[in-house]
């Protein structure tokens, strides 16, 4: 990823679909810009934009030749994409439904790009760049106040999430304006996010079995909270989850 665009991209993948095994989407507060190429030869394709997804969905297994995937960070959505990341939310839209006749190109380009995962990938960043260039200096300020709120607001190893009251003192922000800017850009509240964000770990850090110090190192009261959280945005409780019981797959969203 060119180093001009990774303030923007939380993470970039290359996914292979089995179709004999079911697509988990897990809860994701990120934004994604989604090509999958579907044809032998990696021709034709789709490219999707798929908004902040609150609860898990479920999938049959689909033949697909690779899928490239890039998660927004928070508050990329309306610089990279010209729409407010809450228009987005538990949505997957073509991108030419929002760049018109720029998104049909950039597919059909991205079509023509062949079997190989990374053109594409090159081909989607430097569609990205001149619209990161083209950002209005004033919108700098926001870009660092959404970045640092969720960085306070995420788990990490060495440390439990701050409430988001905390958050807003220690930015110097009224604990509304920190909600419109955080919903604004990132299509979530501070809360919910923080929510997902947890979930999301415990899916990550989970294989140990060990919920309980789990539950204490992403900020949950207790094992109890922790359970109840994931079995209600993941559908299943965590045992549940990771023995491979999960809930049934329904079709594909048409795009």
């Amino acid at each position: 990823m060119s180093p001009g665009l990774r303030p923007w991209i939380a993470g970039a993948s290359v996914i292979r679909p089995d179709e004999r095994r079911a697509l988990v989407h897990p809860p994701d507060a990120a934004t994604a810009l989604v090509f999958r190429a579907a044809a032998e030869d990696g021709r034709d394709g789709r490219l999707t934009v798929v908004g902040p997804r609150t609860r898990a969905s479920y999938f049959p297994g689909k033949r697909l030749r690779f899928c490239v995937r890039l998660r927004l960070s928070p508050g990329s959505a309306g610089v990279l994409l010209g729409v407010p990341a809450r228009a987005l939310v538990d949505r997957a839209v073509p991108l030419a439904d929002l760049w018109g006749a720029a998104g049909d190109r950039l597919e059909r380009d991205l079509g023509r790009a062949g079997p190989d995962p990374y053109r594409v990938l090159r081909r989607i960043e430097a569609e990205l760049a001149p619209r990161i260039a083209a950002r209005a200096p004033a919108d700098a300020g926001r870009d660092r106040l959404l970045r640092a709120a969720a960085r306070a607001l995420a788990p990490r190893p060495d440390r439990r999430p701050e409430p988001v009251v905390a958050v807003a003192r220690r930015l110097a922000v009224s604990e509304r304006h920190l909600r419109e800017v955080f919903t604004d850009g990132v299509g979530l509240s501070p809360k919910r996010f923080a929510r997902i964000e947890r979930v999301r770990t415990v899916l990550a850090h989970a294989g140990d079995g060990r919920f309980a110090q789990l539950a204490a190192l992403t900020g949950y009261y207790d094992q109890s909270h922790m359970t109840a959280d994931f079995h209600s945005l993941m559908g299943v409780p965590p045992g549940a989850f990771f023995s491979g019981r999960l809930p049934a797959t329904r079709p594909c969203h048409p795009v």
